[in-house]
């Protein structure tokens, strides 16, 4: 798997968003997939990650997502694509 594009975090939470180059015929383009986890640490110490989210999670679960949101519709990723080409 690629390396996510953008990571956001707030807290424990964090929303990652993934391209990925689809081909239709000759043409070909990008589409942009969010990725969700919490991350925590076990009894052992190691970390793990989840999407439930304790009741505090909440607000950051929501920033984050909000955050993923404004950077898929504002068109910032637009200007990295026009780097690459």
């Amino acid at each position: 798997m690629s390396p996510p594009e953008i990571i956001f975090k707030h807290g424990r939470c964090c929303a990652a968003i993934f391209a990925k180059e689809i081909r239709r015929g000759d043409k070909k383009f990008l589409v942009r997939n969010v990725s969700f986890q919490k991350h925590y640490r076990d009894r052992n110490g190691e970390w793990q990650s989840t999407s439930t989210l304790d009741v505090n999670d909440i607000p950051k679960a929501v920033l984050v997502l909000s955050k993923a949101y404004d950077y898929l519709t504002s068109g910032d990723h637009r200007d990295e694509e026009k780097e690459g080409q």
